[in-house]
C-alpha cells in the first residue's frame, strides 16, 4: 500500500565522498545496447539508496521501483541504479495539478553506483519514465536540491520543464541521514526536530521540474 503522506523528495546522483573528492565515474559513455531498465525489488533499491544516495534512506513504499542493469542480467542484485517513484503529499500534488492532483507522481530517489558509465542517470530516468502508466500518472515531478549543489541538469537534458524554485525550508539530518519534519498527519516544529537530536544544516530552496502528458489541462501552469 502506498503511503501518500510521505513528503516528495529530491533526487540526484550519489553524495560526494566525505573527504570532498568527486564521485568516481567511468570516462566511457554508456552504450545503450549494453544496458536495460526493469523492475527491481525493494531490498535492492533500499541498499542502493542507503549506500549511494546522500539522503541515506527512503520510504518503505513505492509505486514504481526501476533498476538499471547490464543487458543479460539475471538477479535484482545486479542493479547498479534505481529510480524510486511515490505520490507527493496532497498539498504538493495540488500545487502541480489542481483538482487532478491524484495523477501526480514524484521521483523520490534517483541514484547510480559510482563507476557506471557516463549518461547512466539520464538513461535510467528516460527509460523509467516510459515504464510508467501515463494514463494513470499524467504529471511526473521532481526536485533538485540546492544544498547539495544540484542544478537539475539531468532533468533539463531529458526534456523536463523547469518550474521555478520552492520557498527555502530547513533541512535536517540525524546520524548522517536526512530526516523530514513531516511525521504522519502533522509537521514537527524546529524545536521538536532538535529535541529528536536532528541537526539543522540550513535553509535551502529546491528547483522544481515536471514532465506532463497531454491529459493535463492547458490552464495548469507551473507555480511555486
Amino acid at each position: 500500500m502506498t503511503d501518500t503522506r510521505v513528503d516528495s523528495s529530491m533526487a540526484e546522483r550519489a553524495a560526494p565522498p566525505a573527504d570532498g573528492g568527486s564521485i568516481p565515474t567511468s570516462t566511457l559513455q554508456l552504450r545503450r545496447r549494453d544496458w536495460i531498465v526493469a523492475d527491481v525489488d525493494q531490498d535492492t533499491a533500499d541498499r542502493l539508496v542507503r549506500f549511494e544516495h546522500y539522503a541515506r534512506g527512503a520510504s518503505n513504499t513505492a509505486i514504481y521501483l526501476h533498476g538499471l542493469y547490464p543487458r543479460g542480467w539475471h538477479w535484482y542484485a545486479q542493479s547498479v541504479g534505481v529510480a524510486w517513484w511515490l505520490p507527493p503529499t496532497k498539498v504538493a500534488a495540488q500545487s502541480w495539478a489542481g483538482d487532478d492532483w491524484q495523477g501526480v507522481l514524484s521521483l523520490s530517489r534517483l541514484v547510480i553506483e559510482p563507476g557506471v558509465p557516463k549518461n547512466a542517470c539520464s538513461f535510467l530516468l528516460a527509460k523509467s519514465a516510459r515504464l510508467i502508466d501515463r494514463a494513470r500518472w499524467h504529471t511526473l515531478v521532481t526536485y533538485a536540491d540546492s544544498w547539495r549543489g544540484h542544478t537539475g541538469a539531468i532533468y533539463r537534458a531529458a526534456g523536463w520543464e523547469y518550474c521555478g524554485e520552492t520557498e527555502p525550508s530547513r533541512v535536517y539530518t540525524l546520524n548522517g541521514r536526512m530526516v523530514a519534519r513531516k511525521a504522519g498527519p502533522r509537521t514537527r516544529t524546529h524545536i521538536e526536530m532538535l529535541a529528536l537530536g536532528a541537526v539543522c544544516v540550513g535553509s535551502f530552496s529546491k528547483s522544481r521540474f515536471c514532465l506532463r502528458n497531454n491529459r493535463v489541462r492547458l490552464d495548469l501552469k507551473c507555480t511555486k
